[in-house]
């Protein structure tokens, strides 16, 4: 452990040199005009592909929102078509046909 710091502090920090080294321009090092386009293209690309997921998006909410409302509503109209065929047996009947067989003086 002792030799492992000692190597740590003996290490000299590097001293920046002033300027480039001989034989390299300043394009040599920037990304120039291609980097710049590339780094435009690639930044345009992925806006257009995150709009599009958006979009996307909200419409499988949309169209997953319109089909609950549409199974609860076929689901209400099957409740209240049963109502109809099979009436609550609590003593009161509903009239289907226009008859009421439970009126004293009918005929059944």
């Amino acid at each position: 452990m002792h030799h492992l710091l000692l190597v740590l502090s003996a290490t000299p920090s590097p001293v920046p040199t002033p300027g480039l080294r001989e034989g390299i321009t300043e394009d040599q090092i920037t990304p120039g005009l291609w980097g710049f386009i590339m780094t435009a293209f690639f930044v345009l690309a992925t806006t257009l592909l995150i709009v599009d997921m958006v979009r996307r998006i909200r419409r499988v909410r949309y169209r997953a929102q319109v089909e609950e409302e549409r199974q609860a509503a076929a689901a209400a109209a099957d409740i209240e078509a049963d109502e109809v065929r099979h009436p609550a047996e609590d003593g009161r009947h509903s009239i289907q046909d226009g008859s009421d067989t439970n009126r004293p003086g009918t005929k059944d």
